[in-house]
Formats: C-alpha cells, sequence, structure tokens
C-alpha cells in the first residue's frame, strides 16, 4: 500500500509506504527543493496516484446446532484480501482455512493490555456449503431423480411426503411448507409496481404437534435460511442494530435475523411471545 502526495511548493510528487493498520501522514516536504530554498511545503494527498489493496473484514458465528447447552456462539474476525473480498454474505454457511495470527493492541489500548493481543484469521480459502438455486449444477445422479420424479404420477404429493419424513402426518401443512420452500413468481405489472412472489406462512397449533420440528427440517433444507426465536428477541435484534465499525470508527448498520434471511427464509419460533412494538418493527 502506497500513499502519495503533493507538494504545494515544489509541485514534486512524495509516496510514503504504509505497512501497519495506522499510519502518520507526511506533513512537510521532504524533497530537495524545499529543503535548499528551505520553504515547507504543505503536502496534498493525491489518492489518485496512491496504491491499495482490496480488504474486508468478515465476522464469522458458529453455528446454532453446533452451540453446546447453555452455551452462547462464539464468533472470530477474518481477514480477506483482493480476489476473496465480496465472496461471502451475511448468513451464508462456510468453511474458512487460513492462518490464526495475532494483531497487537496500539496507543492506550497497547498500555492496558500488556501482553494481550488480538487475534484474527487471515484467510487463504473460502468453501460454500449451501448454494443458491440458480448457481447449482444438476449432476447425472440429480438429472436422474428428476426424471423419476416428473414420470411420477403425483409428484407434488410426494415431495410434500418428503419433508419432514419422521413426523407422521400433517400432509396439508407439509404441502404449505413445500410451497413456501418453491415460492411463486414475481410479477411486474404494466405501470412498473412489482408484486412479490413470496409465500408467508404462520404454523398455529397446540403443543407437542412438531410445530418447532418442521421449522428446524426448513433451515436444513433451504440454501439461505436462519432459525430464531420470538421470546428473546428483540425488534432490534430481527431486523437491524446501529454499531460503530472498529475498523474505520465509522457507524454502520449490523443486520439481525431478517437481513441474514434476505433472498431465503427466516424461521421465527414463538412468534405469539413477542413483544407488540417488536413485532410491529418486522
Amino acid at each position: 500500500v502506497v500513499n502519495a502526495y503533493s507538494c504545494e511548493s515544489c509541485k514534486s510528487e512524495i509516496f510514503q509506504e504504509v505497512k501497519n493498520k495506522s499510519f502518520l501522514p507526511l506533513v512537510e516536504c521532504p524533497s530537495e527543493d524545499c529543503k535548499t530554498n528551505r520553504t515547507k511545503g504543505k503536502l496534498q494527498m493525491q489518492t489518485r496516484a496512491s496504491k491499495f489493496i482490496r480488504f474486508q473484514e468478515v465476522k464469522v458465528q458458529e453455528m446454532a446446532d453446533q452451540v453446546p447447552v447453555g452455551h452462547t456462539p462464539r464468533s472470530t474476525t477474518i481477514h480477506l484480501y483482493e480476489t476473496l473480498t465480496r465472496t461471502v454474505n451475511p448468513g451464508d454457511i462456510v468453511n474458512i482455512s487460513g492462518i490464526f495470527l495475532t494483531s497487537p493492541f496500539t496507543g492506550f489500548k497497547a498500555m492496558r493490555a500488556g501482553l494481550l493481543a488480538d487475534t484474527f484469521l487471515h484467510a487463504q480459502h473460502i468453501q460454500q456449503h449451501k448454494k443458491s438455486y440458480t448457481s447449482i449444477e444438476p449432476d447425472e445422479h440429480m438429472q436422474t431423480i428428476l426424471d423419476e420424479l416428473r414420470r411420477s404420477p403425483d409428484p407434488y404429493m410426494r415431495l410434500a411426503q418428503s419433508i419432514a419424513p419422521e413426523i407422521y402426518g400433517h400432509e396439508d401443512v407439509k404441502k404449505a411448507i413445500l410451497l413456501l420452500l418453491v415460492g411463486g413468481g414475481t410479477r411486474t405489472m404494466s405501470d412498473g409496481m412489482r408484486i412479490r412472489g413470496d409465500i408467508n406462512i404462520c404454523l398455529m397449533g397446540d403443543p407437542g404437534v412438531a410445530k418447532s420440528q418442521l421449522l428446524k427440517f426448513v433451515t436444513k433444507v433451504a440454501p439461505r435460511a436462519v432459525y430464531t426465536t420470538g421470546r428473546g428477541s428483540s425488534g432490534v435484534g430481527l431486523t437491524a442494530a446501529v454499531m460503530r465499525d472498529p475498523v474505520t470508527d465509522e457507524f454502520i448498520l449490523e443486520g439481525g435475523a431478517l437481513v441474514l434471511a434476505d433472498n431465503g427464509i427466516c424461521c421465527i419460533d414463538e412468534f405469539d411471545q413477542m413483544e407488540e412494538s417488536d413485532r410491529t418493527a418486522i
């Protein structure tokens, strides 16, 4: 990374190599002309001549089904450079391989931290686990299954029965969940208005009739799905929260469950136990 300056007095270009996360910009011109004339020329930063590298900081969190009972999910920081940037989106399930490094604190934090240091993973390779429907390329085995399903007398019923097969009955509910997973077609009217084809489902019933089990099955099958419960969730946790970015020190929006499930399915359990204000926020 190289920072470029131009001098207001001698018009010469000065280059400064940046090796750390933070650097002290040059103020006075160090060129020979300014030293000879003893004019302390002011330097102006020039972004056009500077050299940048693409960088993205990503936070990954443990999968909800892998967290031990009674524990909160742990998270770690990942640093992505150049071609790896913008390859992951919020809500993706990924395997990341890289180098585990330490990042020492600077300034007053370093004085207080002593020998402690922050840690991060310098990513080298990212593997996506769940692909979207558009990026899945059917192989011969999948094509054979699809052809067989197409020839069957009642494919709709057969597909509905394959949803949560361990739960007996609930055929109408399973058919509704199948339609939710497939979704309808988005229509664009003549005046430009878009009518979404997404289907929303509210499951109501007595305790112990496998409502939560059906929800959890949807999160496993869908390429992009988030499972959350309404009991301990707030409107901010489900929509978005304003936070300060530790890298740039600017305010950013951190997405909640609905943002993480964008273009996918958000399963909210115990919807009735949410507060009224949070329900309207959704």
